[in-house]
């Protein structure tokens, strides 16, 4: 059973409204499973009074149905809808909270015992609201039901759609396959959804992924011919040249439209975490590791440690660092090097002194790390979040590409001033260079990495200025368009008011091919931002 993530909202209907629905739909399926007209049920609860006057001649669903929503005012105020609907949205904020479904009967012991101090007259209906296990698995599967079926009708609007794939092991060592899905509609409203975490008990080969990604798509009734883009996390797997998921998938769109553009992309995030492995300063990172892991894997250690801190009046001790958490090794980096000098006093207690500590080239090869580490991080973070286009994207790489080139003439001048560890040390000659050489080398990372951003930087230029681009240089069919757009006072007032998404939308009739053009560009947009999501899901 899947909880459904936070995002789901994205089909733009009200959530109150669904609730309402989705809870009269069990009311009327329960009644016709029992063989009771609303009548019948309210003239079982006559304490309550009864809701209606009429009775239905046969008790089938569709006769409960109609009479229902003929005489729904009347059933408004009944107080066994008003308990179920209650049901239905405490198993959906506990879904949401990802709380184990036996906590409904604590959440309705809670409310009984708030209701007897501020409202006794209603603990009766609080407590006739049920939320035993079995009841709130019961209400979240057919939340579940209803949503898959909300996002199968929103897919059949698509006019074209991506994929995001990301396969990881969780703590029982169990593949499991998260697939999200975005997907623009001929209005140009995006939609980025959460489909399905397939657990694979066995192998993994490209051919498992493939099957389990085919299977969970077509129980949506996607069309492949629409099918634009995948994103994956790189792995072997995913990427191979001959058998990979990427080459079958390609093949199986090419075979619903043979002459669709099938765009293949590498997580932007999961990329910049392997750019910054590229600086090769494991003589750095192996002693910082295992000397955090001497202190914190022990209790003991920890606790003493901890108490030495406190002594020299600091509150903030050593962090944990796990490959999968990638933030987490420049924070492990930060406190390791504002803690040096504590670190150093308490592993030559422990008979364990750290001697790497003593030197001074070691601990100018520590700060550079920390620093550069630290702008990795910004950009890690500047690129997370939800609703973003993939020429935000862009932007962020190719402004660090630029930052990295002017760090790395600065440092061959032996200036650190976006170093401040490193400026904060004396810093010879040799060791500037051997840093700028790093850099170097990182910029020729991020390069190798990012070459489907060169592949197409036109398009991107195009899709975020067409105020600014020559009209001479995009493709022939758009020209007369993008001058006659270029010329409207109007739509560049709308442009310089309203964000890219919302400008497209607003274009008239009167531009289809850019409009077709945005399509395309948007139907590649974010299928990176889907991994990601994928990724940071499965590290907890």
């Amino acid at each position: 059973m899947e909880c459904p993530p936070d995002g789901i909202d994205i089909f733009r209907e009200d959530r109150s409204q669904q609730m309402e629905r989705s809870s009269q739909d069990s009311i009327l399926l329960s009644l016709a499973r029992a063989g009771l007209s609303p009548l019948d049920s309210t003239r079982a609860a006559t304490d309550t009074g009864s809701a209606c006057t009429v009775q239905v001649a046969v008790p089938k669903e569709y006769n409960i149905r109609r009479h229902y929503e003929t005489h729904q005012e009347k059933y408004n105020d009944y107080t066994g809808q008003r308990a179920v609907k209650a049901s239905y949205v405490i198993a959906w904020e506990i879904a949401k909270a990802s709380k184990h479904f036996s906590e409904g009967e604590f959440v309705r012991t809670c409310m009984i015992k708030a209701a007897e101090l501020v409202c006794p007259e209603n603990r009766q209906a609080l407590a006739n609201i049920s939320l035993s296990r079995p009841t709130v698995t019961e209400r979240v599967e057919e939340l579940s039901s209803d949503l898959h079926s909300q996002l199968k009708e929103k897919i059949k609007s698509f006019v074209a759609f991506s994929i995001a794939l990301d396969e990881s092991t969780d703590v029982t060592d169990t593949a499991q396959l998260a697939i999200f899905i975005r997907g623009v509609d001929a209005a140009l409203n995006v939609t980025e959804e959460f489909v399905s975490v397939v657990p694979m008990t066995d192998t993994t080969t490209a051919n498992d992924v493939f099957v389990s990604l085919v299977g969970a798509l077509d129980n949506l009734e996607v069309d492949w011919s629409r099918a634009v883009s995948v994103a994956t996390d790189g792995a072997p797997s995913m990427v191979g040249r001959k058998a990979g998921v990427v080459v079958k998938l390609r093949e199986k769109v090419r075979e619903a439209n043979p002459d669709q553009v099938f765009w293949n992309f590498h997580c932007i995030l999961h990329q910049e975490a392997l750019c910054s492995k590229s600086l090769k300063m494991e003589h750095v990172m192996s002693v910082v590791f295992a000397t955090v892991n001497f202190i914190r894997a022990r209790g003991l250690n920890h606790r003493q440690f901890d108490a030495f801190l406190f002594e020299n009046d600091i509150h903030h001790g050593l962090p944990y660092h796990a490959d999968v958490r990638w933030l987490s090794r420049g924070a492990v980096l930060k406190r390791f090097y504002k803690l040096r000098n504590e670190i150093a006093e308490f592993m030559q207690a422990k008979g364990k002194p750290v001697e790497e500590l003593d030197d001074p080239e070691w601990t100018r090869d520590l700060a550079f790390l920390v620093d550069i580490t630290e702008h990795l991080n910004v950009l890690n973070v500047t690129m997370q979040g939800r609703n973003k286009l993939v020429t935000e994207y862009y932007d962020s790489v190719r402004a660090f590409q630029i930052k990295l080139a002017l760090w790395k003439a600065q440092l061959s001048q032996r200036n650190a001033a976006h170093f401040p560890c490193l400026k904060s040390l004396h810093v010879n000659h040799q060791s500037m260079d051997k840093y700028a050489s790093l850099l170097s080398g990182l910029m020729g990372e991020f390069s190798n990495r990012f070459t489907v951003f060169t592949e197409l930087e036109k398009d991107f230029s195009l899709f975020r200025s067409h105020f600014t681009t020559d009209a001479s240089e995009v493709p022939e069919g758009m020209q007369m368009e993008l001058i006659d757009l270029q010329c409207c006072a109007r739509l560049k007032d709308t442009h310089a008011s309203v964000g890219i998404e919302s400008f497209y939308q607003s274009l008239p009739p009167e531009y289809p091919i850019i409009t077709a053009f945005a399509d395309g560009s948007k139907k590649q947009q974010d299928t990176m931002e889907e991994t990601e999501e994928g990724e940071k899901r499965q590290e907890y």
